[in-house]
């Protein structure tokens, strides 16, 4: 099958766009890991002074990519002082002010935050790579669709948590649309799990899951490593 200019155009510039967002993420995993290692010092198990400058590379972050809406560490309970979870994340409001995100850590209360078994943190520790999670409905901030792109990070070499950052899907929209409706047909961005992300028409709605069928859309894996994304479309 011969794919047209318009996919090909539009496959190049989603891959271009979801690997600079990958980069990003990637830089900053970096930067956590060095600084909490500098922070660190002699010290085995990271403690609050460890954390010192995780906000500024938090806000700094935001400030340099404006499709984000939060961004911050999450640290594996193993790697914390007395095995406790542990997050830094920073969201930003509708104002542009930035706060802290303030999520319930306790376990056993009714909103507890057990994010260590996410997909977001989960899958980055159990494969060592990137990955992404969503669409899905923040409910601790948002209350609407989200995805997020996190990346491990080490102390020393050893996992030591996953860092991200949090794009709401409206604000995606005026990133990609352009490039999905460019394509003459129904089309869409879809997740490692064939789900919608983001369609250019009815067809294809945010979270449906694309399912097998007798007529299958065509599909155009993208190449950003690790994260499953493909273009999908109906002629």
């Amino acid at each position: 099958m011969k794919l047209v200019d318009e996919v090909v155009h539009a496959a190049n510039a989603l891959t271009s766009w979801t690997s600079s967002v990958s980069s990003s993420v990637g830089e900053l995993a970096g930067h956590v890991g060095s600084l909490v290692e500098g922070n660190l010092g002699d010290r085995p198990k990271v403690d609050r002074p460890a954390l010192k400058g995780l906000e500024k590379l938090s806000q700094d972050f935001l400030a340099k990519n404006s499709f984000a809406v939060g961004a911050g560490t999450f640290f594996a309970a193993e790697s914390v002082e007395h095995g406790d979870h542990l997050l830094e994340w920073w969201t930003r409001g509708a104002s542009g002010s930035v706060k802290k995100l303030d999520a319930d850590l306790t376990p056993g209360s009714n909103r507890y935050y057990d994010y260590e078994k996410l997909p977001f943190f989960s899958t980055a520790a159990a494969t060592g790579e990137q990955t992404l999670w969503g669409p899905y409905i923040d409910y601790l901030g948002f209350e609407e669709y989200i995805m997020t792109f996190t990346a491990p990070w080490s102390i020393h070499g050893h996992f030591a948590g996953v860092v991200g950052c949090d794009i709401r899907i409206k604000d995606l929209e005026p990133i990609i649309m352009p490039d999905l409706r460019s394509i003459h047909g129904d089309a869409a961005l879809i997740n490692a799990s064939n789900r919608v992300i983001l369609g250019n028409s009815g067809a294809y709605l945010v979270g449906d899951r694309i399912k097998a069928g007798p007529v299958e859309p065509h599909r155009v894996d993208l190449d950003v490593p690790h994260l499953g994304l493909a273009l999908i479309y109906s002629p």
